[in-house]
């Protein structure tokens, strides 16, 4: 009889630790994220909103009949919603430098033109200026619509001026400014 006693002693010791063993207990901790509306455009050349550059020179008359193209400039919009992005000349005419007094007065728009070369921000293109010259002036020009929320949507545009032959030597400069607004 001792050793029953003894033997159901071990057994109930034992089911008593084995039970301490194996209790648990667990928190729980509420967590939010508060998300806003999230938008910019920058060059990739730069990684930043201002772009280098773009030197369009003039060197012979076949330049000056033909207009002179720049190299496709890449641009890079991240965005959480869909969007669209417009382009702008800063003013309606170019700033001029050179020895010419008075200074002539050469205007952006049937001057300078713009193109989309490539486009992969998952929206479309308007048919304006959908690899085809279209001119830039001081007004908006829708140049992608409905690009799709993301990271990495990039997009190429392609410049060319063509004053023809009716300005003298000199620098001419303007400022091409990118917007890009969600839907």
């Amino acid at each position: 009889m001792k050793k029953i006693i003894t033997i159901l002693i071990l057994l109930l010791s034992a089911v008593v630790s084995v039970k301490a063993q194996n209790q648990s207990f667990s928190g729980t901790q509420h967590t939010e994220l508060a998300l806003s509306n999230a938008i910019d455009i920058g060059f990739l050349t730069t990684g930043n909103s201002n772009g280098s550059d773009v030197n369009l020179i003039f060197s012979n008359v076949n330049d000056y009949a033909n207009g002179v193209e720049s190299s496709p400039i890449q641009l890079k919009v991240r965005s959480n919603k869909k969007f669209i992005v417009r382009a702008k000349a800063s003013a309606n005419n170019f700033s001029y430098s050179g020895n010419t007094s008075p200074a002539p007065t050469m205007p952006v728009r049937n001057t300078l033109y713009i193109k989309v070369v490539s486009n992969n921000t998952g929206g479309n293109i308007p048919n304006a200026v959908d690899n085809q010259y279209k001119t830039l002036r001081k007004s908006n020009r829708k140049i992608v619509n409905n690009g799709q929320p993301g990271g990495n949507q990039t997009f190429a545009v392609q410049y060319k001026a063509a004053p023809g032959f009716a300005y003298p030597a000199g620098t001419y400069s303007v400022n091409v400014i990118y917007t890009a607004t969600q839907k």
